[in-house]
């Protein structure tokens, strides 16, 4: 039997469920193309590498902001705060009007939203297929962090950390 011999995969549902299960950062990856910004919200966003510096994020093989990204070679990631849900729901959305009275700027040359999380901006290292998904891998150029809690997404509702006070020491 060939090891690499592609077997019959898990059930959808049951591995979208499993997947629900797992907490995951909210962000909405950005791009420019010289007239008007583009967005996209996205779940599947995580740190690569330290040396050198790269962070991945799963862009839908059909969506206009891959494309956009191939072009420019350049994107942003802006990880929502806790307090953005309606910014996550708006940039799910396909169309093109995704930044109408939305507060954002030009920053590196890239669509930041504001009162963000974080902030990561980078340049296009290297892109991987991965099935109906891109991955796009990026060489961060610059990143900032705020204090804000950040947004994530867990058995399909939004949420962010509980903190709860250090344990009483006896």
């Amino acid at each position: 039997m060939d090891p690499h011999a592609e077997r019959p995969g898990v059930d959808a549902v049951v591995f979208r469920e499993a997947l629900a299960a797992v907490a995951a950062p909210v962000a909405v990856v950005t791009s420019f193309d010289g007239e008007r910004p583009h967005g996209t919200t996205v779940s599947a966003f995580c740190s690569l590498s330290l040396e050198p510096p790269l962070v991945l994020v799963s862009l839908d093989r059909g969506s206009d902001l891959l494309r956009m990204v191939r072009a420019s070679q350049r994107y942003g990631i802006n990880v929502l705060s806790h307090d953005q849900e309606e910014l996550a729901t708006r940039f799910a959305r396909k169309g093109a009007d995704k930044f109408a009275e939305v507060p954002w700027t030009l920053d590196t040359d890239l669509p930041r939203l504001e009162g963000t999380a974080s902030w990561i901006a980078c340049r296009l290292h290297d892109l991987v297929d991965g099935g109906d998904h891109v991955i796009a891998v990026g060489f961060v150029e610059h990143a900032e962090a705020s204090p804000a809690h950040p947004l994530l997404y867990r058995q399909r509702q939004f949420g962010t950390l509980n903190r709860r006070p250090p344990a009483q020491r006896e």
